[in-house]
């Protein structure tokens, strides 16, 4: 009976171990999807705001030109005076803009790299963490199976009588 539960103890911490083994990829996969997923977020950031960007300055440029034309019509030279500080007021308004979109996705990619950076260590900690439960388990078996006292014939006397017992039998020859 003791050494079927020592096979039973064994078999179950080699299983219990694979299976947190398993567990543990498992979850370092799911967290290295995340920040794969968290990378391209942050890539598609990027590429909005050059797409914003882009439209913006192609909206802008229709504005200006609307403006240079309402302007010419009313005779303001648009070279000097108040033509000039219009022009360029506008062309200050258009660099804020541009600057505000860049800065506003730089601050998207950055949180989303640093998203995905957390989520791999999460993945790491978490195999990590697998790794320790199977050392445990294995630990655990083992100790379970050097303290079962019913692996065979437990020896009862000592090894003094044995001895004696062998120097008695020599004397009677």
């Amino acid at each position: 009976m003791g050494v079927e539960a020592a096979i039973f103890t064994a078999a179950m911490g080699v299983v219990q171990a694979k299976q947190q083994g398993a567990i543990g990829k498992y979850n370092q996969k799911v967290a290295n999807r995340n920040a794969d997923i968290a990378e391209n977020e942050a890539a598609q950031i990027n590429d909005q705001a050059e797409f914003d960007i882009a439209r913006f300055d192609q909206q802008f440029r229709k504005t200006v030109g609307s403006v240079e034309v309402a302007l010419a019509k009313s005779g303001v030279v648009i070279d000097s005076g108040s033509g000039a500080r219009v022009t360029e007021a506008n062309q200050l308004e258009a660099e804020m803009q541009n600057k505000i979109t860049r800065y506003n996705a730089d601050v998207g990619v950055a949180k989303k790299m640093e998203e995905a950076n957390f989520s791999r260590i999460q993945g790491q900690v978490a195999r990590n963490a697998a790794r320790l439960a199977q050392i445990q388990t294995i630990s655990k078996a083992g100790s379970s199976l050097l303290s079962m006292s019913s692996f065979g014939p437990t020896n009862t006397y000592n090894q003094n009588s044995v001895n004696t017992g062998i120097q008695a039998n020599r004397d009677d020859f």
